[in-house]
């Protein structure tokens, strides 16, 4: 017999991305439902809460997880905040599911995971893309061994940064790092899930080089996997417009795709077999709302109390690769 309960929702931080993408897959999700809104203004608060319907509106953290007509709570405020918000969320009994980066450095990520695990609540963070149609195909096709032995990864997304609502982004106090943290992540998270493998080695080049105030700009990150496979990663806030493609490469055969970080849309996985004679031909995906997918599973994993791909210990390991990035920069 399926679960009549609906898992109640706070957002921490409502800005622009909760209030565009957040808040609509709560709405639309199965068994889910949006009651309550957390702003550092509380007339903003209730301004935003009125008008989309909201019941409940707060000014702090504190008040909104002590609320308990809340289940769990989106936190969706800058990096900074990330690890607090989530402490108070988790003692306050509250599941939590919280934007990447997961945090600020490995040590805030591990105290997350810990008090977690302790309250016993869910902890889950928002590599969303791990959920697409698109880059489960692509772990598919590489766990069959359609295209042979690994042997190279890569992974770039960029956009222009000027034009983002986040006007914090380049401030490494409250953002942690540049598009290592923001975008990178995306890609690192992207071939790790791909390949199935884990990280051994990382290197980047960052420019300009990071201060105590200000993130780089641009980054380009070389990996290297535990079966052998070189990556790479590259990321940047300076681009003349937004885009991203994945490319993994076996002794057999290439796997290929533009805009991979994309939702809401079709998008074709370009396959290509064969050596000397190349075979090439493409599969057409459908790509559903990522997010709602994200919102669905996390509320599923509630109520099943199951585990999820996007589990806060993943969310950890990532964070482990992204801080010696930052510290292994030429």
């Amino acid at each position: 017999m399926e679960s009549t309960r609906t898992i109640r929702y706070g957002i921490i931080g409502f800005g622009y991305f909760a209030e565009k993408a957040i808040a609509p897959a709560i709405v639309k999700s199965a068994q889910s439902s949006l009651v309550a809104i957390q702003k550092r203004s509380l007339a903003a608060a209730n301004e935003k809460a009125a008008l989309y319907n909201i019941p409940k509106a707060f000014d702090s953290v504190e008040a909104l997880v002590a609320d308990s007509g809340i289940d769990a709570v989106f936190i969706g405020s800058a990096n900074c905040t990330h690890c607090p918000e989530t402490v108070i969320a988790a003692r306050a009994g509250k599941h939590v599911l919280v934007e990447k980066p997961m945090a600020m450095n490995v040590m805030e990520a591990q105290q997350m995971v810990d008090v977690c695990r302790e309250r016993n609540v869910r902890l889950a963070v928002g590599h969303m893309l791990r959920l697409s149609p698109l880059v489960m195909r692509m772990r598919q096709i590489v766990k069959e061994g359609r295209i042979g032995s690994l042997v190279r990864a890569h992974a770039e997304y960029f956009f222009n940064a000027s034009t983002s609502q986040r006007r914090w982004i380049y401030d490494r106090k409250v953002a942690g790092g540049g598009p290592v943290f923001d975008i990178g992540v995306h890609c690192l998270d992207t071939l790790r899930y791909v390949l199935d493998d884990e990280v051994t080695v990382v290197s980047s080049t960052l420019d300009p080089t990071p201060t105590a105030e200000r993130t780089e700009s641009i980054a380009q990150l070389a990996l290297k996997f535990s079966r052998g496979t070189v990556g790479s990663v590259y990321c940047s806030f300076v681009a003349p417009f937004r885009h991203s493609t994945i490319v993994i490469m076996g002794d057999k055969g290439v796997l290929s795709a533009r805009d991979f970080t994309s939702s809401n849309r079709t998008l074709r996985l370009s396959i290509t077999l064969n050596g000397e004679a190349p075979e090439e031909h493409s599969e057409d995906i459908v790509v559903p709302d990522l997010y709602k997918e994200e919102i669905e599973m996390f509320t599923n994993s509630i109520l099943g109390n199951t585990e999820t791909p996007l589990l806060g210990q993943n969310g950890l390991e990532n964070q482990k690769i992204l801080d010696t990035a930052l510290q292994t920069h030429q």
